[in-house]
Parts: structure tokens; C-alpha cells; sequence
């Protein structure tokens, strides 16, 4: 059968659905690879029943349940959300933990890419300046100075790259001693510490605020004596500044000789065991976890292979497939540090009065995908199939190199800064409805699952994964494009759609803490 001809696709031999991979969806009457025909329309990603499902029987994705008929479904038949009763979250007690043998992947040898090596062993895919703010008060100034510093200084500096502000909602107005602050508070420290941002610490305060500047600035950088100022900390209420503008030169002065250091830095051969790669998606749809996924999954692998660490995250993207997780796990502690993490974010959206249903947006549903189950059991595709290694609380920073679980919020800015702060100096994202996002601290890598959004969103995709619906690339060949394109745009030889055209998200603070 010709590339091009291909109508649905059926994952494993125990589904009783296929997905519609057709561009503009089938018409009823249309014959499909096993036979069936269908009896209505089925738009682009969505399923299609292959034999007939009586009311109660479970319907089968990935091998594994995703729902339940809510009434009989005839073959041929567009199973839609509301055909569709979602199961109850698999229980997070006896599961199975570190109990799969780890897969016998050859180490990959001999991959390379030009990045700037820090003090600390870490290394940077970009040489930038961030200028950390300790509460939301400041923001407005922090926002005016990059704008300034990139007109004035950065000219100066050729082998920076940018200056970034690291603008926040926290700081003040919060209960800052309340057990869950911790988590924003090491994030907005871990953020400092990434290592696109060279070890070159410069924290804007105001002076008032609960959460005092010298908090977000390693012990190592604070050498002022007698609780002088330290060269890292500048805050805008010292009575040395009158007026705004001698605000604006105290905070240009710092930022000059932080740039100075900066432009020392130079691109040096760094073995791929040096890069830190996260992984995430939004904007999902049913053929995510067919193309897109499976893809990055396996460039997961490859990073793993050649001693580097990939990083995958979203908790309530993963919370339903878990159980195919903790097997993985090197050890029964990591395995149980997961299950913490998953009972941990239950807990938090019970206090809310939601559960994990409250994630599946309108756009996923639109893309084919019925609930929370379908999503998490495409989205764990991601990790690749490498032993996880480590499992970070959030806000935390990486320990260790290999496949690590960083548990995040799914939503897509929130799960970006907790990634940066674990440290990440890439992102792969992958998206089937479409969206513009991107990091300032990092490269995105934008990967697409349907060929119709790479083609309308053509200056705003990085890799069309679609290629694997139409029979014209396979997983494994994609899944190589994007360790290349990985290791080019890390080099600086290739930029990332979003860089080139100035598109970055907030960063986004996860703060379940109280406000006062």
C-alpha cells in the first residue's frame, strides 16, 4: 500500500480501535485496513470501533483499557468522549516496583556537541545572563533594564547571547514559612543555577519583601562582611539610589561586569553525556502518542545511551500509566519516591475539589483523545524504554545522569520552569493541535505529530514526527533527526524555531502554598 493511503492505525494486536490518521479525517463508507467500514464520518485522530462493543465492555488503546462503552457501539463506529466512561486511577498500593530487567542498549560512543563549560562540571547550550528577582514588585524594572542592557551593553558582548529576566508572581504576600513554600523557593534558587546561565548570579530585590534576596544566592556567592551587600544582590529601596534612573544605573553597572565574565566563555567539545534534556508536551492529540512521542522517546534512549540525562515530567500525565512506570525504576526506592509523588499530587488536586479529569483540555479532546487515560498512556512514550534512575520532587535540582522523573504540574509553563530548575539546557516539546511556546533559558525543540500543523505552522515547527502516520519515516528515523537536531541546535549551529522568532513563555512558579 502506497504511503500516502494509509487510513487508520491499531497499536497493538489486543486494541478493538484504530485511529484515523487520514488528513482531513474518513467519510463514512470508507473501508479501512482490516476491513471495517465505517458507518459516519471520523474526524483526524480519533477512534474508530473494529469490531462491535456492547454497553460496560472496555475499550482498548496501547493494549490497555481507556474506558468503557457507556452503550453499544456497532463496528465502524466514531467512538467519541462521550461514548467513552473513564476507569478509576489504577491504586498506588503493591505496585509493581523495580522489577523489570533493564533493556540491553549498546553505550553510544563518539557524539559531540559544542557547548560552554561551567565551574561546576555543567554545561550550557547558550551563554546568557539572567537577572533573578526575588518578588513580583520588581518586575516592571527588571523588564525596563534587560531592554535597556540589550540595546546599550549586549552590542559590547558578542559571545552573549541574551539577558533574560527572571520575572515571577512570588516573593511577598505569601505565607513563606508554610511547609509547601519550599517548593517555589528552591525553584527560584535552582533557577539561578542553570546552566545556560554561567554561574554569573544577579539577583534583583526590593528590600521589604518576605523572601529575602540572599536566599536565592549560592552561600558561596555571598561575601559581603557584616551584612554588607553582597556583588550578586542589588536592591532597588537602598537609600544610596535617588530616583529611578540611579536605580537603573546601580543595576546596569552589576549587569556590565556580569557580561564581562560572560563573553570569557567560549564553546568547547563537550561529550553528549553533558547534555540535559527535558521532555514535554502540550497541545496533545490522539496521533501525539503515536508519532510525536514514541519519536522523542526513542531520542530519549540515545541520549541515555551516550551517558546524558533526559528528563520527562507531568504528574497527572502520568499518574494513569504509572503502573508501567514503577517497573522501570533501578531500585525499590526510586520506585517508591514515584508512587510519593503521585499520592502527593492526588492529595493536592483533592484539596481543590477536582481530580485528574480536570486536566484533558477542549483541544485534546478535539485531537481524538477521550480522557486522561488515552493521554497519559501516549504521553509516557516520551520516557523511551532506559531504566529511571532518579525521581525529583519539584523544585528540586538533578542528582544524577540517566532517565530521571522530575514530578511537575502538566501544565506547560509551570512543568518548563521546574524543568529549567532542575537543570535542563534543552527542551524537546511536542504538540499535535499547535502551540508557540518556548524557554528564554533554554532551546525548545518543537516536534509536530500530524503533518497538517507542520505544514500551516511551518516557520513555528522544528520536526514533522507526522511523517511516522504516513508510513514515510519510522520511529527510529525520526527519533534520530531529532538527537542530530539536538546535538546542532546545542552547538549553536542550528537555532530552534521559537529563538528565531523571539517567542518565550513566563516563567510560571508552582506555589501550592497559602497567600496571605
Amino acid at each position: 500500500m502506497n504511503s500516502k493511503d494509509r487510513k487508520s492505525i491499531k497499536i497493538t494486536p489486543q486494541d478493538n480501535v484504530a485511529v484515523a490518521v487520514s488528513t482531513g479525517g474518513l467519510k463514512s463508507g470508507d473501508c479501512i485496513e482490516d476491513g471495517t467500514v465505517l458507518v459516519g464520518d471520523v474526524p483526524q485522530g480519533h477512534k474508530i470501533a473494529l469490531c462491535d462493543i456492547t454497553e460496560g465492555e472496555p475499550i482498548i488503546r496501547y493494549g490497555e483499557t481507556i474506558g468503557y462503552a457507556v452503550n453499544d457501539i456497532p463496528r465502524g463506529s466514531w467512538i467519541h468522549e462521550a461514548l467513552v466512561r473513564m476507569p478509576t486511577a489504577p491504586a498506588l498500593a503493591d505496585m509493581e516496583l523495580a522489577t523489570r530487567p533493564a533493556p540491553q542498549l549498546e553505550p553510544l560512543e563518539g557524539y559531540t556537541f559544542e557547548g560552554y563549560r561551567n565551574p561546576d562540571g555543567s554545561v550550557g547550550t547558550k551563554n546568557i545572563l539572567g537577572i533573578s528577582t526575588s518578588v513580583q514588585c520588581v518586575a516592571g524594572i527588571a523588564d525596563f533594564v534587560v531592554r535597556k542592557i540589550k540595546q546599550e551593553l549586549l552590542p559590547n558582548y558578542p559571545n552573549v547571547d541574551d539577558v533574560v529576566a527572571l520575572n515571577h508572581s512570588y516573593g511577598c504576600g505569601v505565607a513563606i514559612n508554610a511547609p509547601a513554600a519550599i517548593i517555589p523557593i528552591r525553584t527560584l534558587q535552582n533557577l539561578t543555577l542553570n546552566p545556560n546561565l554561567g554561574g554569573e548570579v544577579m539577583v534583583l530585590g526590593l528590600g521589604c519583601e518576605k523572601l529575602d534576596p540572599k536566599r536565592l544566592v549560592p552561600a558561596n556567592f555571598l561575601s559581603g562582611a557584616n551584612d554588607q551587600q553582597p556583588e550578586a544582590i542589588l536592591e532597588i529601596q537602598d537609600e544610596a539610589f535617588q530616583g529611578f534612573s540611579a536605580m537603573v544605573n546601580g543595576i546596569m553597572a552589576m549587569a556590565d561586569k556580569k557580561l564581562h565574565n560572560l563573553n570569557q566563555r567560549q564553546r568547547e567539545t563537550c561529550p553528549v553525556s553533558d547534555l540535559v534534556v527535558g521532555m514535554q508536551c502540550g497541545g496533545s492529540d490522539a496521533l501525539s502518542g503515536i508519532t510525536a512521542n514514541p519519536a522523542v522517546g526513542f531520542a530519549a534512549d540515545l541520549i541515555v545511551r551516550a551517558g546524558g540525562t533526559a528528563v520527562f515530567s507531568e504528574v497527572t500525565e502520568v499518574r494513569d500509566a504509572v503502573y508501567m512506570l514503577t517497573p522501570r525504576t533501578v531500585d525499590k526506592e526510586v520506585g517508591q519516591a514515584m508512587i510519593r509523588e503521585m499520592a502527593w499530587y492526588d492529595r493536592y488536586l483533592e484539596l481543590g475539589e477536582v481530580d485528574r479529569s480536570a486536566n484533558t483540555t477542549p483541544g485534546n479532546k478535539a485531537g481524538g483523545l477521550a480522557n486522561i487515560v488515552e493521554k497519559s498512556l501516549g504521553s509516557i512514550i516520551k520516557s523511551g524504554t532506559s531504566p529511571i534512575v532518579d525521581v525529583l520532587a519539584p523544585g528540586e535540582r538533578l542528582r544524577k545522569k540517566g532517565l530521571v522523573f522530575v514530578a511537575t504540574p502538566a501544565s506547560d509553563f509551570i512543568c518548563g520552569t521546574l524543568q529549567l530548575a532542575a537543570g535542563i539546557n534543552m527542551q524537546v516539546f511536542t504538540t499535535g493541535r499547535g502551540t508557540p511556546y518556548g524557554l528564554a533559558m533554554a532551546p525548545v525543540v518543537k516536534v509536530a505529530s500530524r503533518t497538517a500543523l507542520c505544514n500551516r505552522w511551518y516557520d513555528l515547527i522544528d520536526i514533522n514526527a507526522g511523517r511516522i502516520a504516513s508510513g514515510e519515516a519510522s520511529i527510529e528515523e525520526i527519533g534520530w533527526e531529532i538527537f542530530h537536531f539536538i546535538i546542532d541546535v546545542a552547538s549553536g549551529r542550528k537555532q530552534v524555531a521559537a529563538d528565531k522568532l523571539g517567542i518565550h513563555n513566563d516563567l510560571v512558579l508552582f506555589n501550592p502554598a497559602p497567600v496571605t
